[in-house]
Protein backbone atom coordinates (compact mmCIF):
# COMPACT_ATOMS: atom_id res chain seq x y z
CA UNK A 1 0.00 0.00 0.00
CA UNK A 2 2.87 2.37 0.92
CA UNK A 3 4.51 1.63 -2.44
CA UNK A 4 1.34 2.37 -4.37
CA UNK A 5 0.92 5.75 -2.67
CA UNK A 6 4.48 6.71 -3.50
CA UNK A 7 4.01 5.60 -7.09
CA UNK A 8 0.77 7.54 -7.36
CA UNK A 9 2.45 10.64 -5.96
CA UNK A 10 5.34 10.26 -8.42
CA UNK A 11 2.96 9.88 -11.35
CA UNK A 12 0.99 12.90 -10.24
CA UNK A 13 4.19 14.92 -10.00
CA UNK A 14 5.25 13.85 -13.49
CA UNK A 15 1.86 14.71 -14.93
CA UNK A 16 1.92 18.14 -13.28
CA UNK A 17 5.45 18.79 -14.53
CA UNK A 18 4.41 17.93 -18.11
CA UNK A 19 1.30 20.10 -17.89
CA UNK A 20 3.35 23.07 -16.67
CA UNK A 21 5.95 22.57 -19.40
CA UNK A 22 3.27 22.26 -22.11
CA UNK A 23 1.47 25.40 -20.92
CA UNK A 24 4.67 27.44 -20.77
CA UNK A 25 5.58 26.32 -24.29
CA UNK A 26 2.19 27.45 -25.59
CA UNK A 27 2.66 30.79 -23.87
CA UNK A 28 6.19 31.16 -25.27
CA UNK A 29 7.77 31.10 -21.81
CA UNK A 30 9.76 27.89 -22.20
CA UNK A 31 12.04 26.34 -24.80
CA UNK A 32 10.90 23.30 -26.77
CA UNK A 33 13.11 20.50 -28.06
CA UNK A 34 12.42 20.10 -31.76
CA UNK A 35 12.33 16.70 -33.44
CA UNK A 36 14.78 16.12 -36.26
CA UNK A 37 13.54 16.84 -39.80
CA UNK A 38 13.50 13.16 -40.84
CA UNK A 39 11.28 12.18 -37.92
CA UNK A 40 8.96 15.13 -38.52
CA UNK A 41 8.65 14.08 -42.16
CA UNK A 42 7.80 10.50 -41.14
CA UNK A 43 5.16 11.76 -38.70
CA UNK A 44 3.58 13.94 -41.39
CA UNK A 45 3.57 11.01 -43.84
CA UNK A 46 1.94 8.74 -41.25
CA UNK A 47 -0.78 11.30 -40.51
CA UNK A 48 -1.43 11.77 -44.23
CA UNK A 49 -1.71 7.99 -44.64
CA UNK A 50 -4.20 7.77 -41.77
CA UNK A 51 -6.28 10.66 -43.13
CA UNK A 52 -6.67 9.29 -46.65
CA UNK A 53 -7.01 5.67 -45.59
CA UNK A 54 -9.98 6.66 -43.42
CA UNK A 55 -11.59 8.65 -46.24
CA UNK A 56 -11.08 5.92 -48.87
CA UNK A 57 -12.35 3.21 -46.53
CA UNK A 58 -15.49 5.15 -45.53
CA UNK A 59 -16.33 6.08 -49.13
CA UNK A 60 -15.79 2.50 -50.28
CA UNK A 61 -18.20 1.33 -47.58
CA UNK A 62 -20.75 3.82 -48.92
CA UNK A 63 -20.15 2.58 -52.47
CA UNK A 64 -20.65 -1.05 -51.49
CA UNK A 65 -23.63 -0.35 -49.24
CA UNK A 66 -25.36 3.02 -49.89
CA UNK A 67 -27.98 2.44 -47.16
CA UNK A 68 -26.61 3.97 -43.89
CA UNK A 69 -29.01 1.99 -41.71
CA UNK A 70 -27.79 -1.30 -43.16
CA UNK A 71 -24.17 -0.20 -42.64
CA UNK A 72 -24.88 0.53 -38.97
CA UNK A 73 -26.61 -2.82 -38.58
CA UNK A 74 -23.70 -4.68 -40.18
CA UNK A 75 -21.25 -2.79 -37.92
CA UNK A 76 -23.18 -3.79 -34.79
CA UNK A 77 -23.34 -7.44 -35.88
CA UNK A 78 -19.61 -7.36 -36.54
CA UNK A 79 -18.86 -5.95 -33.08
CA UNK A 80 -21.16 -8.53 -31.49
CA UNK A 81 -19.39 -11.22 -33.55
CA UNK A 82 -22.70 -12.40 -34.96
CA UNK A 83 -23.66 -13.16 -38.55
CA UNK A 84 -25.83 -10.47 -40.15
CA UNK A 85 -29.15 -11.71 -41.62
CA UNK A 86 -29.06 -12.40 -45.36
CA UNK A 87 -31.29 -10.11 -47.39
CA UNK A 88 -31.84 -9.60 -51.12
CA UNK A 89 -30.07 -6.64 -52.68
CA UNK A 90 -31.83 -4.15 -54.95
CA UNK A 91 -31.10 -6.03 -58.18
CA UNK A 92 -32.32 -9.32 -56.77
CA UNK A 93 -35.48 -7.65 -55.44
CA UNK A 94 -36.16 -6.04 -58.82
CA UNK A 95 -35.60 -9.41 -60.50
CA UNK A 96 -38.16 -11.03 -58.20
CA UNK A 97 -40.74 -8.36 -59.01
CA UNK A 98 -40.14 -8.68 -62.76
CA UNK A 99 -40.44 -12.47 -62.72
CA UNK A 100 -43.61 -12.36 -60.58
CA UNK A 101 -45.19 -9.73 -62.84
CA UNK A 102 -44.18 -11.68 -65.96
CA UNK A 103 -45.91 -14.77 -64.59
CA UNK A 104 -48.95 -12.67 -63.72
CA UNK A 105 -49.21 -11.15 -67.21
CA UNK A 106 -48.59 -14.54 -68.77
CA UNK A 107 -45.24 -15.97 -69.94
CA UNK A 108 -46.88 -16.67 -73.32
CA UNK A 109 -47.29 -12.94 -74.02
CA UNK A 110 -44.45 -10.84 -75.43
CA UNK A 111 -44.44 -8.48 -72.44
CA UNK A 112 -44.69 -11.25 -69.84
CA UNK A 113 -41.90 -13.22 -71.49
CA UNK A 114 -39.66 -10.13 -71.70
CA UNK A 115 -40.29 -9.31 -68.02
CA UNK A 116 -39.31 -12.84 -67.01
CA UNK A 117 -36.08 -12.70 -69.02
CA UNK A 118 -35.21 -9.26 -67.59
CA UNK A 119 -35.95 -10.50 -64.07
CA UNK A 120 -33.65 -13.49 -64.46
CA UNK A 121 -30.87 -11.19 -65.68
CA UNK A 122 -31.40 -8.78 -62.77
CA UNK A 123 -31.05 -11.67 -60.33
CA UNK A 124 -27.80 -12.71 -62.03
CA UNK A 125 -26.51 -9.16 -61.67
CA UNK A 126 -27.57 -9.20 -58.01
CA UNK A 127 -25.56 -12.37 -57.39
CA UNK A 128 -22.54 -10.83 -59.14
CA UNK A 129 -22.91 -7.71 -56.99
CA UNK A 130 -23.00 -9.81 -53.83
CA UNK A 131 -19.77 -11.58 -54.86
CA UNK A 132 -18.14 -8.24 -55.69
CA UNK A 133 -19.06 -6.77 -52.29
CA UNK A 134 -17.79 -9.83 -50.45
CA UNK A 135 -14.50 -9.85 -52.36
CA UNK A 136 -13.97 -6.11 -51.83
CA UNK A 137 -14.71 -6.37 -48.11
CA UNK A 138 -12.17 -9.16 -47.62
CA UNK A 139 -9.39 -8.01 -49.94
CA UNK A 140 -9.70 -4.23 -49.68
CA UNK A 141 -11.65 -2.94 -46.68
CA UNK A 142 -10.33 -5.42 -44.11
CA UNK A 143 -6.61 -4.60 -44.67
CA UNK A 144 -7.38 -0.86 -44.50
CA UNK A 145 -9.35 -1.33 -41.28
CA UNK A 146 -6.60 -3.52 -39.78
CA UNK A 147 -4.08 -0.77 -40.46
CA UNK A 148 -6.17 1.90 -38.76
CA UNK A 149 -7.14 -0.25 -35.78
CA UNK A 150 -3.79 -2.02 -35.42
CA UNK A 151 -0.61 -0.59 -36.90
CA UNK A 152 -1.58 3.06 -36.73
CA UNK A 153 -2.87 2.75 -33.16
CA UNK A 154 0.54 1.38 -32.18
CA UNK A 155 2.25 4.28 -33.97
CA UNK A 156 -0.05 6.77 -32.22
CA UNK A 157 0.69 5.22 -28.84
CA UNK A 158 4.47 5.42 -29.35
CA UNK A 159 4.13 8.94 -30.74
CA UNK A 160 2.30 9.99 -27.58
CA UNK A 161 5.05 8.41 -25.45
CA UNK A 162 7.63 10.35 -27.46
CA UNK A 163 5.75 13.58 -26.77
CA UNK A 164 5.72 12.80 -23.03
CA UNK A 165 9.45 12.01 -23.05
CA UNK A 166 10.11 15.31 -24.82
CA UNK A 167 8.11 17.20 -22.20
CA UNK A 168 10.05 15.40 -19.45
CA UNK A 169 13.34 16.34 -21.12
CA UNK A 170 12.40 20.00 -21.54
CA UNK A 171 11.09 20.18 -17.96
CA UNK A 172 14.41 18.73 -16.71
CA UNK A 173 16.32 21.34 -18.77
CA UNK A 174 14.19 24.09 -17.24
CA UNK A 175 14.93 22.84 -13.71
CA UNK A 176 18.65 22.72 -14.56
CA UNK A 177 18.56 26.36 -15.63
CA UNK A 178 16.88 27.33 -12.39
CA UNK A 179 19.25 25.33 -10.17
CA UNK A 180 21.66 27.48 -8.17
CA UNK A 181 23.25 25.26 -5.54
CA UNK A 182 25.97 22.90 -6.73
CA UNK A 183 24.24 19.89 -5.25
CA UNK A 184 20.90 20.78 -6.89
CA UNK A 185 22.65 21.48 -10.18
CA UNK A 186 24.37 18.09 -10.16
CA UNK A 187 21.05 16.35 -9.51
CA UNK A 188 19.41 18.35 -12.31
CA UNK A 189 22.21 17.45 -14.73
CA UNK A 190 21.76 13.76 -13.90
CA UNK A 191 18.02 14.13 -14.48
CA UNK A 192 18.63 15.74 -17.88
CA UNK A 193 20.98 12.91 -18.94
CA UNK A 194 18.39 10.28 -18.00
CA UNK A 195 15.56 12.20 -19.72
CA UNK A 196 17.71 12.70 -22.85
CA UNK A 197 18.51 8.98 -22.98
CA UNK A 198 14.84 7.99 -22.64
CA UNK A 199 13.83 10.56 -25.25
CA UNK A 200 16.43 9.29 -27.74
CA UNK A 201 15.41 5.66 -27.19
CA UNK A 202 11.72 6.48 -27.66
CA UNK A 203 12.55 8.53 -30.74
CA UNK A 204 14.32 5.53 -32.28
CA UNK A 205 11.36 3.23 -31.53
CA UNK A 206 8.94 5.72 -33.08
CA UNK A 207 11.17 6.21 -36.12
CA UNK A 208 11.32 2.45 -36.82
CA UNK A 209 7.54 2.14 -36.61
CA UNK A 210 7.01 5.15 -38.86
CA UNK A 211 9.39 3.81 -41.47
CA UNK A 212 7.16 0.75 -41.63
CA UNK A 213 4.47 2.96 -43.23
CA UNK A 214 6.32 2.45 -46.51
CA UNK A 215 5.60 -1.29 -46.40
CA UNK A 216 1.98 -0.45 -45.53
CA UNK A 217 1.72 1.52 -48.77
CA UNK A 218 3.06 -1.48 -50.70
CA UNK A 219 0.48 -3.75 -49.04
CA UNK A 220 -2.33 -1.29 -49.74
CA UNK A 221 -1.23 -1.14 -53.37
CA UNK A 222 -1.75 -4.90 -53.68
CA UNK A 223 -5.15 -4.51 -52.02
CA UNK A 224 -6.01 -1.76 -54.50
CA UNK A 225 -5.11 -4.05 -57.40
CA UNK A 226 -7.39 -6.73 -55.93
CA UNK A 227 -10.21 -4.18 -55.66
CA UNK A 228 -9.79 -3.06 -59.27
CA UNK A 229 -9.73 -6.68 -60.42
CA UNK A 230 -12.95 -7.38 -58.50
CA UNK A 231 -14.58 -4.32 -60.08
CA UNK A 232 -13.42 -5.37 -63.55
CA UNK A 233 -14.86 -8.85 -63.09
CA UNK A 234 -18.14 -7.48 -61.74
CA UNK A 235 -18.68 -4.96 -64.52
CA UNK A 236 -17.63 -7.49 -67.19
CA UNK A 237 -20.19 -9.96 -65.82
CA UNK A 238 -22.90 -7.28 -65.81
CA UNK A 239 -22.03 -6.26 -69.38
CA UNK A 240 -22.15 -9.86 -70.59
CA UNK A 241 -25.47 -10.47 -68.85
CA UNK A 242 -26.98 -7.40 -70.52
CA UNK A 243 -25.59 -8.32 -73.96
CA UNK A 244 -27.13 -11.78 -73.62
CA UNK A 245 -30.41 -10.19 -72.51
CA UNK A 246 -30.41 -7.89 -75.54
CA UNK A 247 -29.96 -10.91 -77.81
CA UNK A 248 -32.86 -12.70 -76.10
CA UNK A 249 -35.09 -9.64 -76.48
CA UNK A 250 -33.99 -9.03 -80.07
CA UNK A 251 -37.07 -10.78 -81.46
CA UNK A 252 -39.36 -8.27 -79.74
CA UNK A 253 -39.91 -4.99 -81.65
CA UNK A 254 -39.21 -1.81 -79.72
CA UNK A 255 -42.33 0.30 -79.11
CA UNK A 256 -43.33 3.21 -76.96
CA UNK A 257 -45.88 2.79 -74.18
CA UNK A 258 -49.22 1.20 -75.09
CA UNK A 259 -48.34 1.04 -78.79
CA UNK A 260 -49.29 4.65 -79.41
CA UNK A 261 -50.79 5.69 -82.74
CA UNK A 262 -48.81 7.70 -85.24
CA UNK A 263 -50.10 11.07 -84.06
CA UNK A 264 -49.11 10.62 -80.39
CA UNK A 265 -45.73 9.29 -81.48
CA UNK A 266 -45.13 12.33 -83.67
CA UNK A 267 -46.12 14.61 -80.79
CA UNK A 268 -43.62 12.89 -78.49
CA UNK A 269 -40.89 13.35 -81.11
CA UNK A 270 -41.61 17.05 -81.52
CA UNK A 271 -41.36 17.75 -77.78
CA UNK A 272 -38.28 15.64 -77.09
CA UNK A 273 -34.71 16.87 -76.95
CA UNK A 274 -33.50 17.03 -80.59
CA UNK A 275 -30.12 15.71 -79.51
CA UNK A 276 -31.69 12.45 -78.28
CA UNK A 277 -33.13 10.09 -80.96
CA UNK A 278 -36.71 9.07 -80.16
CA UNK A 279 -38.09 5.93 -81.80
CA UNK A 280 -41.62 6.12 -83.18
CA UNK A 281 -44.34 3.86 -81.83
CA UNK A 282 -43.83 1.50 -84.75
CA UNK A 283 -41.03 1.10 -87.28
CA UNK A 284 -41.67 2.94 -90.51
CA UNK A 285 -42.87 1.08 -93.60
CA UNK A 286 -39.39 1.44 -95.04
CA UNK A 287 -38.18 -1.00 -92.39
CA UNK A 288 -40.94 -3.60 -93.06
CA UNK A 289 -40.18 -6.81 -94.88
CA UNK A 290 -42.42 -6.38 -97.95
CA UNK A 291 -43.15 -2.65 -98.32
CA UNK A 292 -44.36 -2.88 -101.90
CA UNK A 293 -46.82 -5.66 -101.01
CA UNK A 294 -48.57 -3.50 -98.43
CA UNK A 295 -48.72 -0.57 -100.87
CA UNK A 296 -50.36 -2.77 -103.49
CA UNK A 297 -52.84 -4.08 -100.93
CA UNK A 298 -53.89 -0.56 -99.96
CA UNK A 299 -54.19 0.45 -103.59
CA UNK A 300 -56.32 -2.57 -104.57
CA UNK A 301 -58.67 -2.37 -101.54
CA UNK A 302 -58.69 -6.20 -101.56
CA UNK A 303 -57.83 -8.77 -98.90
CA UNK A 304 -54.69 -10.85 -98.36
CA UNK A 305 -53.51 -13.52 -95.97
CA UNK A 306 -50.65 -12.57 -93.67
CA UNK A 307 -48.48 -14.48 -91.21
CA UNK A 308 -47.90 -12.90 -87.78
CA UNK A 309 -44.19 -12.45 -86.99
CA UNK A 310 -44.42 -11.59 -83.27
CA UNK A 311 -46.91 -11.69 -80.42
CA UNK A 312 -48.84 -8.43 -80.10
CA UNK A 313 -51.07 -7.29 -77.21
CA UNK A 314 -53.91 -4.98 -78.26
CA UNK A 315 -53.70 -1.54 -76.61
CA UNK A 316 -57.49 -1.01 -76.77
CA UNK A 317 -60.71 -2.52 -78.16
CA UNK A 318 -60.06 -1.12 -81.66
CA UNK A 319 -56.96 -3.33 -82.07
CA UNK A 320 -56.59 -7.08 -82.54
CA UNK A 321 -54.20 -9.13 -80.38
CA UNK A 322 -51.86 -11.38 -82.35
CA UNK A 323 -49.97 -14.61 -81.73
CA UNK A 324 -46.71 -15.39 -83.52
CA UNK A 325 -46.99 -17.68 -86.60
CA UNK A 326 -50.79 -17.51 -86.85
CA UNK A 327 -52.35 -16.60 -90.25
CA UNK A 328 -54.98 -13.85 -90.45
CA UNK A 329 -56.86 -11.93 -93.16
CA UNK A 330 -55.83 -8.31 -93.63
CA UNK A 331 -57.17 -5.44 -95.69
CA UNK A 332 -56.99 -1.67 -95.87
CA UNK A 333 -59.70 0.82 -94.85
CA UNK A 334 -59.86 4.28 -96.43
CA UNK A 335 -58.43 6.94 -94.16
CA UNK A 336 -56.47 4.46 -91.98
CA UNK A 337 -52.92 5.25 -90.98
CA UNK A 338 -50.37 3.71 -93.39
CA UNK A 339 -48.69 1.81 -90.54
CA UNK A 340 -51.88 -0.14 -89.79
CA UNK A 341 -54.25 -2.57 -91.51
CA UNK A 342 -57.54 -4.16 -90.47
CA UNK A 343 -57.10 -7.77 -89.44
CA UNK A 344 -59.66 -10.57 -89.12
CA UNK A 345 -59.46 -13.87 -87.30
CA UNK A 346 -62.78 -15.67 -87.51
CA UNK A 347 -65.35 -13.34 -86.00
CA UNK A 348 -62.70 -11.11 -84.38
CA UNK A 349 -61.44 -8.03 -86.15
CA UNK A 350 -59.37 -4.97 -85.31
CA UNK A 351 -56.41 -2.83 -86.30
CA UNK A 352 -53.02 -4.53 -86.56
CA UNK A 353 -49.54 -3.01 -87.10
CA UNK A 354 -47.99 -3.94 -90.45
CA UNK A 355 -44.50 -4.40 -88.92
CA UNK A 356 -45.81 -7.49 -87.16
CA UNK A 357 -46.99 -9.05 -90.47
CA UNK A 358 -45.60 -10.87 -93.45
CA UNK A 359 -47.90 -10.97 -96.49
CA UNK A 360 -48.39 -14.41 -98.03
CA UNK A 361 -48.70 -15.09 -101.74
Amino acid sequence: MDFNVKRLAADAGTFLSRAVQFTEEKLGQAEKTELDAHLENLLAKAECTRHWTEKIMKQTEILLQPNPNVRIEEFLYEKLEKKAPTRMNNNEQLGEYMIDSGNEFGPGTAYGNALTKCGETQKQIGIAEREFIQSSAINFLTPFRNFLEGDFKTVSKERKLLQNKRLDLDAAKTRLKKARAAEARAAAEQEVRIAQSEFDRQGEITRLLLEGIGSTHAHHLRCLNDFVEAQTTYYAQCYQYMVDLQKQLGSFPTTLTSNNNQNSSSSAQSTSDPSIPVSSSLPTPANSIVTSGFSELRASCGTRKARVLYDYDAADSSELSLLADEVIIVYSVPGMDTDWLMGERGTQKGRVPITYLELLN
